[in-house]
C-alpha cells in the first residue's frame, strides 16, 4: 500500500478512544517529569547538578515519545483498516472478472453448436427441440437466467424464460454482434430483458453449418444480481460495518451489498491510490479502497469496472476486541515481537523509544547510587524518578501490547480472508469443469457415434476433430477423451496419443460413469496421479454419454483432464495478490498437498500443520501463530463450501482446504524478553546499611553488579566493530565523550561469552553497561537493563562455587522477594582481573588506529 501521504494524527485520533486515552496518560507523565526537574532545580540545585542533564534528557525523550507513540498507534490502525478493506475491494472485482471470463468462452462455444446452428439456419424447424437443448445448457450452467436465439432481423426464434415472452428486439447490440467477429459484452437496459433495469448479456453471431453465412445471434444473459448477492453474502464482514460495492468507470454504483445504505446508481468517492485520508459521502466520512481489474487470461473485464469497500470512520476502529495475545505462549509472543522491525515498523519504533526512556531512568538511578550526606536531599526526587519511571514502563508496555494485538489480529483476519478467497476461487473454477463435461456429453455427434456397434477409423477421427475444436477453446484442459461402454478410449486430444488410444479407463471409474442416473450427474476422480496427465496428480471429470434415442442407455463417456499444475498454482498466486512472505497451499483433509507456492513442498507430500486446522468446518476459517520452517508465522486455513449447486446439492463431496502461512522472521534462540512478573522486585524497608546494585539480564537470567562501579548504559548500536581485539569476548570499542570534548575509547566485552564461552546474539534490547574499577573502564554487553534496587547485607550470601576457576565471575547471590528470587552478583574485582590479564592492550588503541582498522575492514568488504 502506498506510504507517500503522511497520516494526519489529529484527523483520526477522535475516533480511537484507546489511543486518546494513551495520549492523555503520556501528557500526564510528561508533566510529571517537568515537575520533578523543576523540584530538583529549586530544592537542591547543587546536589542535583549531576543528574539534571539526565533529567532534561528524560523530559525531552518523553516529549518526543508522546508524539511518536501516538502517531505510530494511529498510523498502524489506519493502515490496518485500509489493508483489510483493500483486500476485499480487490476480491470483488477480481472474482467478477474471473467469472465473466468463463462467459466469454461459453458464448463462443455455444454459438457454434451444430444443433442450434441448424435450427437458426432453418435446416431443422423444431423450436421445442432447440428450447429443450438451451434449457439443458441452462441446467448445467446455472449462472444464466435467459438464453435467446434471434435471426439477423432481431426476431426472437426461441428463448427459455417464459416470464418475459419476446417476439422481436430492436436493440443495437443485434447489429453490433452481427458485424463482430468475436463476442459482444453489453451491460445496460435492453428490450431483450424487459423485466430488468439493466442486463449483462454476452452475444455472438451464428453461422450456417454448411455455407458459413451469418444467420443469427445467440444471447447468454448472465444472472448478475444473483451472482453479486452471493459474493457479498459470502465475504462481507459479519458485523456489516463496511459496504462492498461494484462501480463502473464513472464511479457509479453498479451493485451494492446494502442497497438501503448505498443504492445502485449513486456516485461515490473513490480511492484508487490507497491514500490514508477520509472521504466525504452523504454527510459521513469514510475510509475507502478502490481497485480496478488487472484482467484475467487476456480478458480485461467490462470497461472501467472497479471493486470498492467503504467503512465509516466512526466504526472503522471499533468492533470485536481480539484476545490473540493471551492465547499465545510467551515464547511465540516474544519471538514475534523480536521481529517487530519487519512486520510492524511503528511497533518497533515504540519499543526502541521505550527502551531509550527506560535506559535514561536507569542511568539517573545509577548516577546517584551510593551518594550520602547532602545528597540525601535528593531522596524524594529520586523516589519520584523511580515511581515515574515505573509508571512510564507500564504505559509503554501497555501501548506496545495494544498495538501488537492490533497488528496480529489484523494479520490473522487478513490471512483467514485470503484462505476463504482461495477456496472460493477453487470452487468457482471447478464448478465450470463439472458444467463442461456434462454439456459436452450431450453433443449429438458423440452420442450417435458411440451408439454404433462398431466405431471405425473415420468415425474415431471425426470424434477427435470435435474434441480438438472444444479443447482449442477451453485451454484449462490438457486432454479431452471419449471412451465406449467398455471403457476403451476411442478418441483423445493431447500428447502421447499412441499410448492413449485403445487403452482403457480403470474399472472403478467406468462403473461409476455407467451408473450415473441422469444428464445432470457427473463423476470426478480422486486427486491422484494419472497416465492421462503424464503420471502427475489431477482431477478428471467424467460424464456419461447416452444414446440419442434413449436417455436411459449409457453408450460411453467423456473425460476431461484438468490442467491442475498451472491452474491451481495460478489460483493460489492470485489469492495472495503479491503479498510478501506469504505461501499458500491447497490440501485435502489428510493434509496431502494438491498444489502450493512453496517449491520445497511438492504435490503429494504431507503438509506439516496442526491437525485441528484440517478439521475446520466447511465455509469457516481458523488461524493461529506457529513456528513454520524455523520462522515465526501466522497460519490460516479455510475449507471449501461449494459454489451454487457444486459440492452443495449435486452429490459431489471433495473437501479442499486452503492454507496460508505468513512468516515474520527466524526463530531466535534466547530472544525471549525478560519483562515478566517473575522478575519484579518487592520493595523492603530501607536502611543506611543497604547496598545498591545495578541489575540486568543476560541469557534470560537476572544478574547484579555494584551500582557504585557502573557509570551508565548506552545502546549496543553505539559500539564500533573492530578486528583488532585478540580475544573472542571482545565485540568492539565504544567512544565516550569527556568534559574536555575528547573521546575516550574503551573495549566492549560480551558478558554472555565471558560466562558461557559462546557469542551472544545482539537484539534491539541489547545494552552496553560502562563499568569502572580503579584506573580501568570497560563496556559489558548485556541483554537488557532491569532496575537499580537496594539490598540489605543479610540478603547477600556467598556462593560455594565462587573459587572454581578464573572464569567464575559470580561470587555472591542476592536473595530477593523473601528468597523466592535469586540474583547472581558479579564481583567487579574478579571481572577486571579476568579481563585485564596482560593479553589485551589497555587502554584501547588510539582513535586514529581504530579509524584505520575500520577503513581497512570496509575496503575488504567492498572488495
Amino acid at each position: 500500500m502506498p506510504h507517500a501521504t503522511t497520516i494526519q494524527t489529529e484527523t483520526f485520533l477522535p475516533y480511537m478512544r484507546d489511543v486518546a486515552k494513551c495520549e492523555q496518560s503520556l501528557q500526564e507523565l510528561n508533566l510529571m517529569w517537568r515537575v520533578i526537574e523543576a523540584s530538583a532545580k529549586m530544592n537542591c540545585p547543587a546536589e542535583a547538578k549531576t543528574i539534571l542533564p539526565t533529567m532534561a534528557a528524560t523530559r525531552s525523550g518523553f516529549s518526543r515519545l508522546e508524539r511518536e507513540l501516538v502517531s505510530s498507534l494511529v498510523e498502524e490502525k489506519v493502515r490496518n483498516v485500509l489493508a483489510e478493506i483493500g483486500t476485499k475491494a480487490q476480491y470483488v472485482i477480481d472474482i467478477v472478472v474471473r467469472n465473466l471470463f468463463e462467459r466469454t468462452a461459453d458464448v463462443g462455444f455455444l454459438a457454434t453448436d451444430r444443433e442450434l446452428c441448424n435450427f437458426v439456419a432453418g435446416v431443422t424447424d423444431s423450436a421445442d427441440a432447440a428450447r429443450y437443448r438451451l434449457r439443458e445448457y441452462r441446467n448445467k450452467y446455472t449462472v444464466y437466467d435467459e438464453i435467446i436465439l434471434l435471426d439477423t432481423e432481431g426476431n426472437v426464434l426461441v428463448q427459455i424464460d417464459p416470464s418475459t415472452p419476446l417476439e422481436h428486439s430492436a436493440d443495437a447490440l443485434i447489429r453490433q454482434t452481427l458485424e463482430s467477429e468475436t463476442y459482444v459484452e453489453t451491460f445496460r437496459a435492453t428490450d431483450l430483458r424487459p423485466g430488468k433495469d439493466r442486463a449483462l448479456i454476452y452475444s455472438r453471431r451464428m453461422h450456417h453449418p454448411q455455407t458459413g453465412a451469418v444467420i443469427g445471434v445467440l444471447c447468454l444473459c448472465f444472472h448478475f444480481e444473483e451472482e453479486m448477492a452471493g459474493i457479498f453474502a459470502a465475504h462481507r464482514d459479519p458485523e456489516a460495518r463496511a459496504n462492498m460495492l461494484l462501480l463502473d468507470g464513472d464511479n457509479r454504483v453498479i451493485s451494492s451489498a446494502d442497497d438501503l445504505w448505498i443504492p445502485p446508481g449513486t456516485v461515490v468517492p473513490v480511492n484508487t491510490g490507497g491514500q490514508p485520508q477520509l472521504m466525504m459521502f452523504c454527510g459521513r466520512e469514510y475510509l475507502v479502497r478502490t481497485f480496478a481489474s488487472e484482467g484475467y487470461q487476456g480478458y480485461p473485464g467490462p470497461v472501467g469496472w472497479q471493486g470498492q469497500v467503504m467503512i465509516p470512520v466512526e466504526v472503522a476502529f471499533s468492533g470485536i476486541v481480539s484476545d490473540v495475545l493471551s492465547r499465545l505462549s510467551p515464547e511465540l509472543a516474544e519471538g514475534l515481537l523480536s521481529h517487530a522491525h519487519s512486520f510492524c515498523p511503528p511497533l518497533y519504533e515504540i519499543m526502541t523509544a521505550a527502551k531509550t526512556i527506560q535506559r535514561i531512568v536507569w542511568n539517573g538511578q545509577v548516577m546517584t547510587a551510593g551518594q550520602r550526606g547532602e545528597m540525601l536531599k535528593l531522596k524524594t526526587i529520586l523516589d519520584q524518578i523511580s515511581e515515574t519511571g515505573n509508571r512510564s514502563n507500564e504505559l509503554f508496555a501497555q501501548s506496545i501490547h495494544d498495538l501488537y494485538q492490533t497488528v496480529l489480529a489484523s494479520s490473522m483476519r487478513d490471512a483467514e480472508f485470503s484462505t476463504g478467497l482461495l477456496v472460493d476461487l477453487l470452487d468457482r473454477n471447478l464448478y465450470e469443469r463439472s458444467d463442461d463435461c456434462r454439456w459436452w456429453a450431450l453433443t449429438p455427434e458423440l452420442r450417435a457415434t458411440l451408439a454404433q456397434a462398431e466405431i471405425g477409423d473415420a468415425e474415431a477421427a471425426k470424434l477427435g476433430e470435435i474434441l480438438a475444436y472444444i479443447n482449442g477453446l477451453y485451454t484449462v484442459y490438457t486432454r479431452l477423451f471419449i471412451y465406449d461402454r467398455h471403457g476403451r478410449i476411442v478418441a483423445s486430444t493431447g500428447d502421447g496419443l499412441d499410448g492413449v488410444l485403445g487403452s482403457s479407463i480403470d474399472a472403478a471409474t467406468l462403473e461409476q460413469v455407467m451408473s450415473l442416473r441422469s444428464q445432470q450427474h457427473y463423476h470426478v476422480s480422486s486427486f491422484a496421479p494419472s497416465p492421462l496427465y503424464g503420471d502427475r496428480d489431477t482431477y478428471i471429470y467424467h460424464a456419461a454419454i447416452r444414446a440419442l434415442d434413449n436417455d436411459g442407455e449409457v453408450v460411453g463417456g467423456i473425460g476431461i483432464v484438468f490442467d491442475s499444475e498451472p491452474e491451481l498454482r495460478n489460483m493460489l498466486r492470485a489469492g495472495l495478490a503479491g503479498k510478501d512472505k506469504m505461501s499458500a497451499f491447497y490440501v485435502d483433509r489428510a493434509g496431502r498437498i494438491l498444489s502450493g507456492t512453496d517449491d520445497s513442498r511438492p504435490v503429494g507430500a504431507t503438509l506439516e500443520i496442526d491437525p485441528a486446522l484440517l478439521q475446520v468446518a466447511n465455509g469457516e476459517a481458523r488461524s493461529g501463530v506457529i513456528v513454520h520452517d524455523g520462522q515465526y508465522a501466522i497460519v490460516a486455513a479455510s475449507a471449501s463450501n461449494g459454489y451454487r449447486e457444486f459440492k452443495v446439492s449435486d452429490g459431489y463431496k471433495e473437501d479442499v482446504i486452503a492454507v496460508v502461512f505468513q512468516c515474520f522472521g527466524a526463530v531466535n534462540e534466547g530472544s525471549l524478553q525478560n519483562t515478566g512478573g517473575e522478575f519484579l522486585l518487592e520493595s523492603e524497608a530501607a536502611s543506611s546499611e543497604d547496598l545498591e546494585y545495578a541489575t540486568f539480564f543476560s541469557d534470560q537470567n537476572l544478574f547484579a553488579i555494584s551500582a557504585a562501579s557502573v557509570m551508565e548504559a548506552v545502546p549496543y548500536s553505539s559500539v564500533l566493530p573492530t578486528s583488532m581485539g585478540s580475544r573472542a569476548e571482545q565485540v568492539g570499542v565504544l567512544g565516550l565523550n569527556r568534559d574536555d570534548q575528547h573521546k575516550e575509547f574503551i573495549w566492549v566485552f560480551d558478558l554472555g561469552h565471558l560466562i558461557r564461552g559462546t557469542r551472544s546474539a545482539a537484539t534491539s534490547s541489547s545494552q552496553v553497561m560502562i563499568v569502572r574499577h580503579g584506573a580501568h573502564t570497560i563496556g559489558l554487553l548485556v541483554d537488557e537493563l532491569h532496575a537499580v534496587p537496594q539490598f540489605s547485607p543479610a540478603q547477600i550470601i556467598h556462593t560455594p562455587f565462587a573459587m572454581q576457576g578464573e572464569s567464575m565471575l559470580v561470587t555472591q547471590v542476592i536473595k530477593a522477594n523473601g528468597g523466592k528470587l535469586l540474583i547472581q552478583a558479579i564481583e567487579v574485582e574478579r571481572l577486571f582481573a579476568y579481563v585485564v590479564d596482560g593479553t589485551i592492550p589497555l587502554p584501547p588503541p588510539a582513535p586514529e588506529l581504530v579509524a584505520a582498522a575500520q577503513a581497512q575492514e570496509r575496503e575488504l568488504m567492498a572488495a
